[in-house]
């Protein structure tokens, strides 16, 4: 049987470790911030080991979010591989120790091009720390390893330490929800975030109508396109209202005559509509509040598509 009592000491000591983070943070965290704001290159981290799967995700984390990065193996960078750093990068350094030799090697190349050092270690006070621009301090009290070797609670610490400057630098930054849509095209994140351009029925798929089209015309139009509605457009193609199901049924209850009159007649005025560049959940969330079936999408006046509320529902 598992030892629950050492699986939650672990996670309280992670857990601490990750707390203990937050009152070190100071002007020093500001200005490691500012040099990968301003960062004309490309930010390249580097660390071994377990602290160089640390900077991978990161770097996945950053490239994520709009800041240009990518993982340097100090191993292969002093075979060769350091010929990728250039003065206008920031190198941002992951090693618990600060003395880890094959990162000390970077030292003079990184100095001699001019590129920026961040160093995220647990010894401040090391050889690599006391060599950067700006060293964060990442020290835990002690690993959540019970001989206190593993590294564990440390690489936790400096994970955090990561998302919290990639997650201050997105918001410095003004990455919006929609930056990430167009880095996330794929998996459950992009289908969340598709536009409803990409998933409108458009073009000949899309139930069109004029206001002085007669209503036998219209109940075609919705029934061949098979979306339980038209859009109402007037001479100059402009979106001026939507016949739906609903409305005919209405309409069928109080006039015999529906069939001779025009769509401009039976229209709902005004529907709601939304822009290309709307995302998917967005649409989703309007037409679950509002209870419909369907959203008109409009570019610069005139009809793009729509979208139906079982599009979504498959998609998201």
């Amino acid at each position: 049987m598992a030892d629950l009592s050492l699986a939650r000491k672990v996670l309280e000591t992670e857990a601490a470790a990750i707390l203990a983070l937050v009152a070190r943070l100071d002007d020093k965290f500001d200005r490691a911030v500012d040099l990968l704001r301003y960062c004309r290159g490309r930010v390249i981290l580097t660390g071994m080991g377990k602290s160089g799967i640390i900077c991978r995700k990161i770097a996945a984390t950053l490239t994520s979010t709009g800041t240009a990065a990518f993982f340097l193996h100090p191993a292969e960078a002093i075979h060769g591989d350091l010929g990728v750093i250039r003065a206008d990068d920031v190198v941002v350094a992951l090693s618990y120790s600060g003395e880890t030799d094959e990162i000390l090697r970077l030292l003079e190349t990184i100095r001699r091009l001019g590129a920026k050092l961040v160093t995220i270690t647990g010894t401040p006070r090391s050889t690599l720390g006391q060599a950067a621009d700006v060293t964060l301090d990442c020290s835990v009290a002690q690993e959540a390893c019970p001989m206190n070797l593993v590294p564990t609670a440390s690489t936790t610490a400096a994970l955090a330490i990561g998302d919290a400057l990639a997650m201050t630098l997105l918001v410095a930054k003004g990455f919006r929800q929609e930056d990430f849509a167009n880095l996330h095209p794929g998996g459950k994140i992009g289908k969340r975030l598709m536009r409803v351009e990409s998933l409108m029925h458009a073009g000949q798929h899309c139930p069109i109508v004029r206001t002085d089209t007669r209503m036998r015309d219209v109940i075609y139009e919705m029934s061949s396109k098979k979306l339980g509605m038209t859009c109402v457009v007037d001479g100059g193609d402009a979106l001026v209202g939507i016949v739906t199901d609903g409305d005919l049924r209405r309409h069928m209850e109080r006039a015999a005559d529906i069939l001779d009159r025009d769509a401009g007649d039976l229209m709902t005025r005004e529907p709601v509509s939304v822009p290309p560049a709307t995302l998917a959940a967005e649409a989703l969330h309007m037409m679950e509040q509002r209870k419909i079936t369907s959203l008109v999408v409009v570019d610069r006046g005139r009809v793009a598509g729509v979208v139906h509320l079982h599009d979504l529902w498959e998609m998201i």
